[in-house]
Protein backbone atom coordinates (compact mmCIF):
# COMPACT_ATOMS: atom_id res chain seq x y z
CA UNK A 1 0.00 0.00 0.00
CA UNK A 2 1.37 3.34 -0.61
CA UNK A 3 0.69 6.18 2.49
CA UNK A 4 1.46 9.51 1.15
CA UNK A 5 2.00 12.74 3.63
CA UNK A 6 0.81 15.46 2.66
CA UNK A 7 0.75 19.24 3.72
CA UNK A 8 2.06 22.69 3.26
CA UNK A 9 6.44 22.48 3.99
CA UNK A 10 7.47 22.62 7.39
CA UNK A 11 3.73 20.68 8.28
CA UNK A 12 6.49 17.74 9.30
CA UNK A 13 5.78 15.07 6.55
CA UNK A 14 9.38 14.30 6.45
CA UNK A 15 9.67 13.62 10.11
CA UNK A 16 6.15 11.50 10.13
CA UNK A 17 7.18 9.54 7.39
CA UNK A 18 10.30 8.35 9.05
CA UNK A 19 8.41 7.78 12.49
CA UNK A 20 5.90 5.67 10.63
CA UNK A 21 8.86 4.04 8.77
CA UNK A 22 10.32 3.19 11.79
CA UNK A 23 7.53 1.75 13.44
CA UNK A 24 6.58 -0.56 10.19
CA UNK A 25 10.09 -1.80 10.08
CA UNK A 26 9.53 -2.48 13.77
CA UNK A 27 6.53 -4.71 12.67
CA UNK A 28 8.33 -6.92 10.26
CA UNK A 29 7.59 -4.89 7.74
CA UNK A 30 9.56 -4.41 4.15
CA UNK A 31 8.89 -0.67 3.87
CA UNK A 32 10.32 1.90 1.05
CA UNK A 33 10.99 5.13 1.03
CA UNK A 34 9.94 8.14 -1.62
CA UNK A 35 10.27 11.73 -1.33
CA UNK A 36 8.52 14.44 -4.18
CA UNK A 37 9.88 16.13 -5.72
CA UNK A 38 13.50 14.13 -6.45
CA UNK A 39 16.14 16.14 -6.92
CA UNK A 40 18.39 13.97 -7.53
CA UNK A 41 17.04 13.01 -11.03
CA UNK A 42 17.15 15.47 -14.35
CA UNK A 43 13.42 16.42 -13.98
CA UNK A 44 14.14 16.88 -10.46
CA UNK A 45 16.92 19.18 -11.20
CA UNK A 46 14.67 21.28 -13.65
CA UNK A 47 12.23 21.75 -10.94
CA UNK A 48 15.03 22.67 -8.62
CA UNK A 49 16.41 25.50 -10.58
CA UNK A 50 12.98 27.12 -11.08
CA UNK A 51 11.92 26.98 -7.46
CA UNK A 52 15.07 28.46 -6.70
CA UNK A 53 14.39 31.44 -9.49
CA UNK A 54 16.83 30.39 -12.28
CA UNK A 55 14.20 28.74 -14.84
CA UNK A 56 10.67 30.39 -15.24
CA UNK A 57 8.11 27.93 -16.25
CA UNK A 58 4.38 28.80 -15.97
CA UNK A 59 2.06 26.76 -13.78
CA UNK A 60 1.05 24.16 -15.94
CA UNK A 61 5.22 23.17 -17.33
CA UNK A 62 5.58 23.18 -13.24
CA UNK A 63 2.63 20.79 -12.59
CA UNK A 64 4.08 18.49 -15.77
CA UNK A 65 7.31 18.64 -14.05
CA UNK A 66 6.23 17.45 -10.89
CA UNK A 67 4.22 14.37 -12.52
CA UNK A 68 6.48 13.34 -14.98
CA UNK A 69 9.11 13.48 -11.38
CA UNK A 70 6.65 11.22 -10.11
CA UNK A 71 6.03 9.06 -13.02
CA UNK A 72 10.07 8.66 -13.31
CA UNK A 73 9.30 5.72 -10.12
CA UNK A 74 6.33 4.28 -11.31
CA UNK A 75 8.20 1.11 -12.56
CA UNK A 76 9.50 0.91 -9.40
CA UNK A 77 6.36 2.12 -7.40
CA UNK A 78 4.20 -1.20 -9.61
CA UNK A 79 6.94 -3.63 -8.62
CA UNK A 80 6.92 -2.72 -4.49
CA UNK A 81 3.28 -2.73 -4.36
CA UNK A 82 3.26 -6.09 -6.38
CA UNK A 83 5.38 -7.69 -3.85
CA UNK A 84 3.20 -6.19 -1.17
CA UNK A 85 6.21 -3.47 0.56
CA UNK A 86 4.40 -0.57 1.97
CA UNK A 87 5.76 2.52 0.66
CA UNK A 88 5.35 5.88 2.51
CA UNK A 89 5.57 8.94 0.38
CA UNK A 90 6.66 12.53 1.22
CA UNK A 91 4.16 14.39 -1.24
CA UNK A 92 2.78 12.19 -3.57
CA UNK A 93 -0.45 13.29 -6.19
CA UNK A 94 -2.29 15.26 -4.29
CA UNK A 95 0.67 17.39 -4.10
CA UNK A 96 -0.43 18.76 -7.43
CA UNK A 97 -3.72 19.24 -7.14
CA UNK A 98 -3.32 21.74 -3.92
CA UNK A 99 -0.35 23.54 -5.26
CA UNK A 100 -1.69 23.69 -9.34
CA UNK A 101 -5.28 24.37 -8.04
CA UNK A 102 -3.55 26.87 -5.88
CA UNK A 103 -2.52 28.76 -8.98
CA UNK A 104 -5.71 28.60 -10.90
CA UNK A 105 -5.63 25.18 -12.73
CA UNK A 106 -8.07 22.65 -13.27
CA UNK A 107 -8.06 20.27 -10.73
CA UNK A 108 -9.73 17.49 -13.18
CA UNK A 109 -6.29 17.88 -15.40
CA UNK A 110 -4.05 17.72 -12.68
CA UNK A 111 -6.34 14.67 -11.40
CA UNK A 112 -5.94 13.00 -15.15
CA UNK A 113 -2.57 13.48 -16.13
CA UNK A 114 -1.56 11.28 -12.76
CA UNK A 115 -3.74 8.54 -13.88
CA UNK A 116 -0.94 6.31 -14.79
CA UNK A 117 0.55 6.77 -10.95
CA UNK A 118 -0.74 4.47 -8.33
CA UNK A 119 -3.08 6.19 -6.03
CA UNK A 120 -2.53 5.99 -2.42
CA UNK A 121 -4.36 4.08 -0.03
CA UNK A 122 -4.41 6.57 2.66
CA UNK A 123 -3.06 10.07 2.59
CA UNK A 124 -2.38 12.08 5.77
CA UNK A 125 -3.01 15.74 5.40
CA UNK A 126 -0.72 17.57 8.04
CA UNK A 127 -2.35 20.69 8.99
CA UNK A 128 -0.81 23.82 9.74
CA UNK A 129 -1.40 27.63 8.90
CA UNK A 130 1.03 29.23 6.28
CA UNK A 131 2.02 31.45 9.32
CA UNK A 132 3.16 28.60 11.14
CA UNK A 133 5.22 27.75 8.10
CA UNK A 134 7.24 30.91 7.76
CA UNK A 135 7.55 30.06 11.65
CA UNK A 136 9.06 27.14 11.13
CA UNK A 137 11.64 28.15 8.19
CA UNK A 138 11.96 31.47 8.22
CA UNK A 139 15.13 31.61 6.06
CA UNK A 140 16.10 29.66 2.41
CA UNK A 141 12.43 29.78 1.62
CA UNK A 142 11.71 29.25 -2.24
CA UNK A 143 9.62 31.53 -4.12
CA UNK A 144 6.23 29.11 -3.39
CA UNK A 145 7.31 29.58 0.79
CA UNK A 146 7.50 32.89 0.48
CA UNK A 147 3.89 33.55 -0.73
CA UNK A 148 1.33 33.40 1.85
CA UNK A 149 -1.32 34.27 0.00
CA UNK A 150 -0.75 30.71 -2.35
CA UNK A 151 0.18 28.74 0.61
CA UNK A 152 -3.75 29.55 2.15
CA UNK A 153 -4.82 28.38 -1.63
CA UNK A 154 -2.74 25.58 -1.02
CA UNK A 155 -4.30 24.83 2.52
CA UNK A 156 -7.78 25.24 1.06
CA UNK A 157 -7.29 22.74 -1.56
CA UNK A 158 -5.84 20.00 0.62
CA UNK A 159 -8.58 20.67 3.36
CA UNK A 160 -11.05 20.06 0.31
CA UNK A 161 -9.21 17.16 -0.85
CA UNK A 162 -9.35 15.63 2.27
CA UNK A 163 -13.27 15.17 2.34
CA UNK A 164 -12.89 12.36 0.15
CA UNK A 165 -12.19 8.60 1.51
CA UNK A 166 -8.85 7.76 2.00
CA UNK A 167 -7.85 10.62 4.04
CA UNK A 168 -6.63 11.85 7.73
CA UNK A 169 -6.36 15.59 8.43
CA UNK A 170 -4.15 15.89 11.48
CA UNK A 171 -3.37 18.77 13.75
CA UNK A 172 0.24 19.05 12.97
CA UNK A 173 0.35 22.32 14.87
CA UNK A 174 0.56 20.35 17.78
CA UNK A 175 3.94 18.66 19.70
CA UNK A 176 6.13 16.36 16.89
CA UNK A 177 5.10 12.98 19.62
CA UNK A 178 1.53 14.25 19.72
CA UNK A 179 1.55 13.96 15.49
CA UNK A 180 3.27 10.99 15.73
CA UNK A 181 0.72 9.32 17.55
CA UNK A 182 -2.13 10.88 15.89
CA UNK A 183 -0.57 9.18 12.81
CA UNK A 184 -0.34 5.83 13.93
CA UNK A 185 -3.61 5.76 15.07
CA UNK A 186 -5.09 7.01 11.79
CA UNK A 187 -2.88 3.95 10.25
CA UNK A 188 -3.30 1.45 12.35
CA UNK A 189 -6.77 0.67 10.81
CA UNK A 190 -5.60 0.82 7.49
CA UNK A 191 -2.82 -1.70 8.42
CA UNK A 192 -5.01 -4.42 9.53
CA UNK A 193 -6.72 -4.40 6.67
CA UNK A 194 -6.11 -7.56 4.31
Amino acid sequence: MIIAFEGLDQSGKETQARHLRTRLRQQARVVRAVSFPDYETPIGREIQEALAGRREFGPEVMQLLYVANRCEYKSRLDAWLRAGDYVVCDRYRASSLAYGEAMGLDPAWLDLIQQPLPPATLTVLLDIAPETAVQRKQTGRDRFERDLGLLARVRASYRRQASAPGWVVIDAEQSKDDVSEAVMQAVAPVLAQP
